[in-house]
């Protein structure tokens, strides 16, 4: 049965992972404090296949200061809700950025979530915490990995993740700002039910 968003921001996970279907322009900064790992960010939300494999030190080559620092980079994903499919599920989610292959997210009801991206598979957790963001965690190999999701408006979501090492100290992190791309005939016919944040 679909749940309909009735508050906002998004009160429960379900209504949470419907808000975030759509398409969506993003922009995303990287800060890197460890030239030897992957220089492709662990995202969440947009997984690349590769992100779920432990990251080979040895096999990466060393990045300048200037990458290795900052970058930043615009992109395009689609995401497509996925109606729960079981008893303890809450649904999940399916995103597809750019030229990748999709990924997929399915969380149950006990704050647990299965990411997977082309024969990847990994396991996290998930807290909706009482603000309205959603916070993931993922471990892969020896890295952790806590990304929060929250919205500012129902068409403006920012994202941040912050990887760390196995001692426990940051070694990336990325901030995403990404806005809904609404059609006119969407925005017309909706306009006097859309979701917007209560007047101060």
């Amino acid at each position: 049965m679909s749940e309909p968003i009735s508050a906002f921001p998004p009160e429960t996970i379900g209504a949470f992972l419907r808000c975030c279907a759509g398409e969506w322009m993003s922009l995303r900064s990287q800060f890197s404090l460890a030239d030897s790992l992957d220089p492709a960010a662990l995202d969440l939300v947009s997984l690349d296949p590769a992100d779920l494999k432990p990251a080979d030190d040895a096999a990466q080559e060393p990045a300048s200061l200037e990458e290795a620092w900052h970058s930043s980079e615009r992109g395009e994903l689609v995401v497509s809700f996925l109606e729960p499919d079981g008893n303890a599920s809450v649904g999940g989610l399916r995103v597809a950025v750019g030229g990748k292959g999709p990924a997929q997210l399915h969380f149950d009801e006990q704050g647990g979530f299965l990411a997977s991206a082309g024969e990847g598979q990994s396991q996290g957790s998930w807290q909706l915490w009482p603000d309205g963001s959603l916070e993931l965690r993922l471990s892969a190999g020896e890295r952790l990995v806590r990304e929060r999701i929250w919205f500012t408006k129902a068409n403006l979501r920012l994202r941040s993740t912050v990887e760390q090492g196995a001692d426990g100290r940051p070694a990336r992190a990325s901030f995403s700002s990404e806005i809904r791309r609404v059609s006119r005939a969407s925005a017309a016919a909706g306009s006097s039910a859309a979701v917007a944040p209560p007047a101060n």
